[in-house]
């Protein structure tokens, strides 16, 4: 399979077989809820560039559960009265994003528990799991997300959503920095803009992961299971080799 590393396309030698293989691997989708994609003047964090990847998400996690791999959601929820961010210790970020793209507008309301900022773009499935106590940049903190990926015996993780620079950085350094072996899905993931996305990218290709293609994941996935599903076909194969029809019908004769 390939990967990209600093930004080109090269084949990856049987060593990463790790980080591919589909047993113990989830998916990690990263804040693709309105507070970032709604395409209304009041969308409280902007990130535009992510509401074109909404589709290919919904596409690749319908294939990842047809191969059993688990899909789990993450996003930002912040208590009503914004003890835990506006009217407590603000976040970073609203202090030095707007110094780039200007001020927003209605930045107060991102992600206020029971607002329709925290409503998913993307379709959550019967079976997806649901973190939704991400408070910072990491979908690690101040989450579950580890304990629950270790109760599900989980040692690989994809990453797709947005921001590439931002909290899909930040859950990709926390999660190799724990153990996990991570892979971004480059198709499904956007920054702030190309340049930043494009650099988050090379800098997860050079110290943390692979970042590669979904179609191609997917791929090896499914030659993955199909492999599987031909050494069992040949385990049982040579099980009722050993044992024919006439000692089988011996066998239930005798009890």
């Amino acid at each position: 399979m390939d990967a990209f590393v600093y930004g080109n396309r090269r084949s990856l030698p049987e060593s990463f077989a790790e980080f591919l293989a589909v047993a113990h691997t989830a998916i990690v989708s990263i804040d693709l809820h309105q507070g970032h994609l709604a395409d209304t003047p009041d969308c409280p964090c902007p990130a535009p560039r992510a509401r074109e990847i909404v589709a290919p998400v919904n596409r690749f996690h319908a294939a990842a559960r047809a191969l059993a791999v688990p899909v789990i959601h993450v996003k930002s929820v912040l208590r009503r009265d914004g003890s835990d961010d506006v009217n407590g210790v603000k976040s970073a970020w609203r202090f030095v994003f707007p110094l780039h793209v200007g001020a927003i507008p209605n930045a107060d309301q991102h992600a206020l528990q029971g607002s329709r900022w925290t409503q998913f773009a993307t379709e959550v499935a019967d079976g997806d799991h649901v973190i939704d106590t991400k408070k910072r940049l990491s979908a690690f903190y101040p989450t579950d997300l580890d304990f629950l990926l270790r109760n599900m015996g989980v040692k690989r993780l994809v990453l797709n959503g947005c921001m590439t620079d931002c909290c899909v950085l930040n859950t990709a350094f926390d999660a190799s920095n724990v153990g996990y072996r991570v892979s971004v899905a480059q198709d499904l993931v956007r920054g702030t803009d190309a340049d930043l996305e494009a650099a988050a990218l090379k800098m997860i290709s050079l110290h943390i992961g692979l970042v590669v293609e979904s179609g191609d994941l997917i791929a090896e996935w499914r030659r993955q299971r199909g492999a599987d599903k031909a050494s069992i076909s040949r385990a049982r194969q040579k099980v009722a080799g050993f044992w024919p029809a006439s000692r089988h019908r011996e066998r239930a004769t005798h009890r």
